[in-house]
């Protein structure tokens, strides 16, 4: 692998936790002390001749933008591009549990986290017995933890090259592929800047020039989750990051090359009830490991009786969850598959933060944001997404009702003329939103 500069960036300590989650790590004070060329070059393949006569798609995501705070907080560029191109005006519905990790890697998957493996944010893998965590690079960078065939591996497969400005898992070696460029996360990195390296990746030559590109901004959640959803500094993060949309809108409109450009989130924020709720006032949580987040609180049993008096424990104690035996959770939720979900599963029945222990009890007072994720959707209607497309293969004016965010990517490879595997998002959902002439 070589390393090499492809434009004059700032040059900063790397975080090599492959994390997405802002408020973790903007509040974190270590970083790798070495300095580095901000971009890694891959010596993948170069483009075919029949993919570089492909479109090219930029896939945006803007964390914890909520579903209505374009037309809340007046974010105009992104209201154009409803008007030029498609829309989800209620929102896009995230995979359940409505977190960072889960969600970013299910979009560039097709696949819902139940069969990605990556469940939460943190998890633990009882067959692996290892845990997973965001923030350790040992295992976020690691690619065996990581189902199913991200889009930049699709299309490298597939002699398409690829670019990830940040994205969940575009650090691992997924498949035995990564994208043929990619950056290690730095929060710090300057958002104008981001911009500028996705224009110079498609100012490349056609044989090194990527048709799929991902970009990343952590601002709008972080705001909200410090600030809550209806503050000024959400208004102010939201106006900031449709610049930068608008930004990007300009610079491809210059290069005059047929690309299409989605702009999405992972999840929406809501106004959080800032009380908590702990699972072990209920019931005997000795005999379990936890992981999961503030919301998503996931057990592991270390035996099934254990997993049963739990369940038969935690079953209408409290009007703040319910509680469900893995088995036989609501089909909607799509989490019924995978051990690393845990058993029983607890599922919030408000906007409460829910906790296996209480966190006094351990010297860590209790996170109290007024602003949180992680809900269902059918619960917490504020947890819906973005969809924002525009490009020559989008139909102008389209609005689209709520559908599962598993369905982007079908979208996409579609745009891009790849052939999939098995995947649970459905072709036909967004299909309607493409022009006439998209027949790749």
């Amino acid at each position: 692998m070589k390393i090499r500069r492809t434009s004059k960036l700032f040059r900063a300590c790397v975080l090599r936790a492959l994390s997405l989650l802002p408020v973790a790590l903007l509040a974190a004070s270590v970083c790798f002390a070495q300095t580095v060329d901000p971009v890694i070059e891959v010596p993948n393949p170069p483009n075919t001749p029949a993919q570089q006569a492909k479109p090219y798609v930029i896939l945006v995501s803007l964390d914890g933008f909520r579903f209505d705070y374009a037309a809340k907080y007046g974010a105009k560029n992104l209201l154009a591009m409803a008007a030029r191109g498609a829309s989800a005006p209620e929102g896009m519905i995230p995979s359940y549990p409505s977190v960072t990790f889960s969600n970013h890697y299910t979009l560039v998957t097709g696949l819902y986290p139940e069969h990605t493996g990556i469940v939460a944010n943190n998890f633990c893998d009882p067959i692996r017995k290892e845990r997973y965590g965001y923030l350790d690079p040992k295992v976020s960078l690691d690619g065996s933890w990581y189902g199913g065939t991200p889009l930049w591996s699709l299309a490298e497969d597939q002699g398409m090259r690829s670019a990830s400005f940040f994205w969940v898992g575009s650090e691992a070696e997924i498949q035995h592929k990564r994208p043929s460029y990619y950056l290690h996360y730095d929060p710090r990195y300057p958002d104008e800047k981001r911009v500028d390296q996705v224009l110079d990746w498609l100012r490349l030559p056609p044989g090194e020039r990527p048709h799929f590109i991902t970009l990343y901004y952590s601002n709008v959640d972080y705001a909200g989750h410090k600030h809550s959803p209806d503050s000024p500094e959400v208004a102010e993060a939201v106006k900031h990051l449709d610049d930068m949309i608008g930004r990007l809108a300009d610079g491809l409109a210059s290069l005059q090359l047929p690309v299409d450009l989605i702009v999405v989130s992972d999840h929406g924020e809501a106004a959080a009830a800032r009380d908590w709720t702990y699972l072990d006032q209920y019931t005997d949580l000795s005999h379990f490991q936890v992981a999961g987040d503030v919301i998503t609180t996931l057990l592991y049993a270390d035996s099934e009786a254990a997993a049963e008096k739990a369940y038969e424990d935690l079953r209408g104690a409290s009007q703040k969850f319910k509680v469900y035996r893995r088995a036989h959770v609501p089909r909607h939720l799509h989490f019924e598959a995978n051990p690393r979900a845990g058993d029983p599963i607890v599922v919030a029945t408000d906007r409460s933060y829910i906790r296996a222990h209480n966190a006094l009890s351990f010297g860590d007072p209790p996170n109290t944001d007024p602003g949180q994720h992680g809900y269902d959707p059918q619960i917490v209607p504020e947890m819906k997404a973005i969809f924002y497309a525009a490009g020559p293969n989008i139909r102008a004016g389209v609005k689209v009702k709520p559908f599962e965010n598993v369905d982007v990517y079908p979208l996409i490879a579609r745009i891009l003329g790849l052939k999939t595997g098995a995947i649970d998002g459905r072709l036909r959902t967004l299909q309607p939103i493409l022009a006439k002439h998209s027949n790749n």
